[in-house]
């Protein structure tokens, strides 16, 4: 029987040869794309844009939902083989609509790179009274591989790709209080736990989809120079997360980690087409691998724990993948059984 990835039990660095600066080029070098359809979510700005190049350069037909149309036609123009579609995370009737008119076009789905999120944003709620960071960035996720299941089944061999982040540090996942209901509300807490549901999310989906030959990953893409993800947050988060200075400098050694957006679209890519992860999912991945499960015992030292980077294995754990796909399934009013 195929191992599934519960409690980090396959998360080892595969050797891939690739690393931190590895660029998307890089990643997909000799991989064709042709045939294959591919939705890039927040496809059309920072390592979102980046992936969409990528994977239409090597013949797939990528589509881009966007909240802003007008935006996504001007940053796409030129690039061959995209589709835009208007869509919004943030409201699920905009998913449901998406995701009916891409069923009816009666075309597989290879590849669902969920890269869309938002960071860091004050306190906010949808149409339904759910946090912003936690409908955005994994509700509307769940919601979409719901609808699009029948076609990611229909592909024979599809990927799902959840663009977390090592701000899953951050948080466990708030079983008890996860819409800040009860509780002071942290824009850093609230982020974190959206970030960690997204790999509970892509653990559970790899286990109970991979009969249908649909695999689920999700990975940090780094800290990356020129994006927009940050552009709502406050300068004093900047200084509690220790990135710049009293005097409101980045510090150099913040500076020196950053990656380029070719840099940070290299994983997306890595996880979405490297023949390596044929036959293993549900994992963690960072730097165009798979990346260490982060050690929480204070005197086990492993690299990962020395570098800051890895997986919590509280973002991995079975009871807690299987308890938020079920309060998911009620709190969204999404039931998404996979058959």
């Amino acid at each position: 029987m195929e191992k599934n990835n519960y409690q980090g039990a396959l998360q080892q660095p595969l050797g891939s040869g690739f690393s931190a600066t590895s660029t998307a080029t890089e990643v997909i070098k000799d991989i064709d794309l042709t045939g294959k359809i591919a939705i890039v979510t927040g496809g059309n700005a920072g390592i979102g844009l980046e992936t969409t190049k990528i994977l239409a350069a090597a013949g797939a037909t990528v589509i881009v939902p966007a909240r802003d149309l007008e935006k996504a036609k001007k940053n796409l123009k030129g690039i061959p083989s995209v589709e835009i579609e208007a869509m919004d995370l943030a409201k699920p009737d905009t998913i449901d609509a998406f995701a009916e008119k891409f069923i009816a076009s009666h075309r597989p789905l290879h590849l669902l790179i969920n890269n869309a999120g938002i960071m860091w944003v004050p306190l906010q709620r949808d149409n339904r009274g759910i946090e912003s960071q936690l409908s955005t960035n994994y509700f509307g996720q769940f919601q979409l591989v719901a609808r699009l299941w029948t076609a990611l089944k229909e592909a024979n061999g599809a990927r799902v790709i959840n663009v977390s982040s090592l701000g899953h540090h951050m948080a466990a996942f708030n079983f008890d209080d996860p819409n800040f209901e009860h509780r002071e509300y942290q824009t850093l807490l609230g982020y974190g736990q959206s970030k960690t549901a997204s790999n509970l999310f892509a653990l559970e989906l790899d286990n109970r989809a991979k009969a249908h030959l649909v695999r689920a990953y999700s990975l940090h893409p780094g800290s990356i120079a020129g994006t927009e993800l940050a552009r709502d947050a406050d300068m004093e988060l900047f200084k509690q997360m220790g990135f710049i200075d009293k005097h409101g400098n980045m510090r150099p050694e913040i500076l020196a980690s950053l990656k380029t957006i070719a840099q940070g679209a290299a994983t997306s890519i890595w996880a979405a087409t490297s023949p390596l992860l044929n036959n293993i999912g549900g994992v963690y991945c960072e730097d165009g691998d798979i990346a260490e499960l982060f050690s929480e015992q204070p005197l086990v030292q492993t690299s990962a724990k020395l570098h800051q980077s890895g997986v919590m294995p509280y973002s991995l754990d079975e009871i807690n993948a299987k308890r938020l796909w079920t309060l998911t399934e009620q709190m969204i009013g999404v039931e998404f059984k996979i058959s």
